[in-house]
């Protein structure tokens, strides 16, 4: 697909606000949006920081966007409530009151608008948008690249944080050095800390040579850590060690060894609500989180649809253009899978040569239960952690489900279609109990 050039806006105004404290220890406390983005809780990083002890310390964020004023609870151990109800996400209307713990913060527009830099361009490596949302993101990486700065990038599963991990490598001054990617959730908790910095004959059973890690090998070029938010507990404080020091030291071994490496991290998990948690370490996101990039997802979106059916069409040798009937079908969904889902339905119906292909799939495997429910109402009486963690894991279950289905029960199939390995959709299905017959073991 030939690159777009056209000249595009290269500022957004957003309208202004300011979050003000009308109750509790930190009355008459303010913070006015410089950006897209105001975060609030106890944690020193905060726009907003309250003393109040039964608030988070990260406790809840206000995005503004163009038409509207999102307000997102961060996995609060209390809860965020908009005009006395709680909620998880919601708008936010003019004057709205939040409720936090003990304390009260009042949402009040000003005049004062927030200016937001947008690129000019189109695209960034691989990724295509003219939508205001890409373009914020286009402009950011813009920035970002040529520097050695730690990028975090987080968005949901199927949005491009690989593609955007390869684009900012590919824009910094380290493009002709290595670029190596860890899958944290892939390889064994017993194997990780090997595999992200090597190991010497003997170490362990099985280390019958020196091996290097995924930290020396990229030494010199960029180290993609992907899906940061399955790194277990206990190894995050040698990953943070390692990014602090620029040195790592190989299992079995005594030596520390300096790597040059730029770090891009990337989760389709929100690590503000896992440090709250207790699932993930707050220095070790403070680390990571020197430049968060947020991807949108494509219902965030909908106004690139049409672009990238046309550039998967025409990257399948397809013809100029997809039909017009094509284009309208697609994008009227949902695409709750984001941009790989789309990109999958566009080849296999180019492949298969008829629109009618893209017809939902059936279901051709059998599970040991039927497909869950992705929400249970009984889930809103437990307590608030728990009914999180189940809601995740009923979620889980019915993607993974999903995957396998429209895999023909492939495994390796279906691993390819979120974007992670065989050996991880493995683990899944053991863990939720999913089994498959006549799988395709490629």
């Amino acid at each position: 697909m030939t690159q777009i050039v056209e000249r595009l806006a290269a500022k957004l105004e957003l309208p202004g606000l300011r979050l003000s404290v009308v109750s509790g220890a930190d009355l008459g406390k303010e913070a006015v949006a410089e950006s897209g983005v105001l975060r609030v809780g106890a944690a020193r990083d905060n726009d907003l920081v309250l003393s109040d002890p039964s608030v988070s310390r990260r406790h809840f964020q206000v995005t503004l966007r163009q038409h509207e004023v999102r307000v997102d609870d961060l996995g609060s151990t209390n809860g965020t409530f908009v005009q006395g109800v709680r909620i998880l996400s919601a708008i936010l209307a003019p004057g709205s009151l939040v409720q936090v713990g003990n304390t009260a913060i009042r949402a009040i527009p000003i005049e004062q608008p927030v200016h937001i830099a947008l690129s000019e361009k189109t695209r960034f490596g691989a990724l295509l948008g003219t939508s205001v949302e890409m373009r914020r993101v286009f402009a950011l990486l813009e920035r970002v690249s040529p520097s050695d700065a730690t990028v975090l990038i987080q968005g949901e599963t199927g949005t491009g944080k690989e593609l955007v991990a390869e684009a900012i490598h590919a824009a910094s001054p380290r493009a002709d050095q290595p670029f190596v990617t860890f899958d944290c959730g892939s390889v064994a908790p017993s194997l990780v800390e090997s595999e992200l910095f090597g190991h010497v004959r003997g170490a362990f059973s099985g280390a019958v040579r020196d091996r290097l890690g995924v930290f020396e090998a990229a030494h010199g070029g960029t180290l993609f850590l992907d899906e940061i938010g399955e790194l277990p507990l206990d190894l995050q404080p040698k990953l943070l060690r390692a990014l602090e020091s620029r040195q790592v030291q190989r299992v079995g071994e005594n030596r520390w060894r300096s790597v040059d490496v730029r770090v891009v991290a990337a989760t389709h998990r929100e690590l503000a609500a896992e440090v709250n948690r207790g699932r993930f370490r707050e220095d070790l996101y403070f680390r990571l989180a020197v430049v968060p990039v947020h991807l949108p997802p494509l219902r965030a979106r909908g106004e690139d649809v049409p672009m990238l059916i046309a550039h998967f069409w025409q990257r399948l040798g397809r013809g100029a253009q997809p039909p017009p009937e094509f284009v309208a079908r697609l994008a009227s969904r949902a695409w709750p899978g984001n941009v790989r889902e789309l990109r999958n339905a566009v080849e296999r119906a180019a492949l298969l040569g008829a629109v009618e292909s893209l017809g939902a799939p059936k279901p051709i495997y059998p599970s040991s239960a039927p497909a869950s429910s992705p929400f249970d109402p009984a889930i809103l009486d437990l307590p608030l952690t728990e009914a999180q963690e189940k809601m995740e894991e009923l979620f889980t279950r019915a993607y993974l489900e999903r995957a396998l289905t429209k895999s023909g029960g492939s495994v390796s199939g279906a691993a390819r279609s979120i974007g992670t390995n065989r050996r991880y959709v493995q683990r899944l299905m053991k863990r939720y109990a999913i089994k498959a017959s006549d799988v395709d073991d490629e």
